[in-house]
């Protein structure tokens, strides 16, 4: 069903098609065998991927409380994607690393959205696709967004 563009404001329209297309790699995520991600994990994922962290350090990037993240911690430890080991410069320290499930996860997820933009350049064409493309981008830098995701510093709004 085609969705009427003169009903949404761009804002709207740029946030309802990500929910779209996540979906659908969550879709495909599940049917690749990883139907036990959330998108939400991804949240936390992100922090971790560049490098290891302490839940402390997780907190404060992630903007909550450090209760909040050890919950958040101890959910993706439970299925799998987080593992704890003792910082090898202050063993009183535990740091998050990715186990191999989350990393293959991760790899998957960019396949995957990979997959997704090849279908809509070749579904609306590479020009279309690029312009929505360059647009977004200047809209994230126009209200500050760019050094967030630079940093893998995304956060939802509040």
């Amino acid at each position: 069903m085609v969705v009427d563009p003169s009903r949404l404001d761009l804002s709207l329209t740029a946030l309802f098609a990500g929910w779209a297309m996540t979906d659908e790699v969550q879709r495909r995520l599940a049917d690749r065998g990883f139907g036990d991600l959330r998108f939400t994990d991804g949240v936390v994922i992100q922090h971790v991927l560049a490098a290891p962290l302490s839940i402390t350090a997780l907190a404060e990037r992630m903007g909550v409380t450090q209760q909040a993240a050890s919950k958040a911690v101890a959910d993706l430890e439970g299925r799998g994607l987080l593992r704890r080991e003792a910082d090898p410069s202050d063993g009183r320290t535990k740091l998050l690393h990715l186990t191999g499930h989350a990393r293959a996860a991760v790899e998957a997820t960019r396949a995957l959205r990979q997959e997704l933009q090849e279908e809509l350049v070749a579904e609306y064409g590479a020009e279309r696709v690029e312009d929505a493309r360059v647009l977004l981008a200047s809209v994230i830098g126009r209200f500050g967004g760019g050094e967030a995701i630079r940093a893998r510093r995304v956060r939802p709004p509040r």
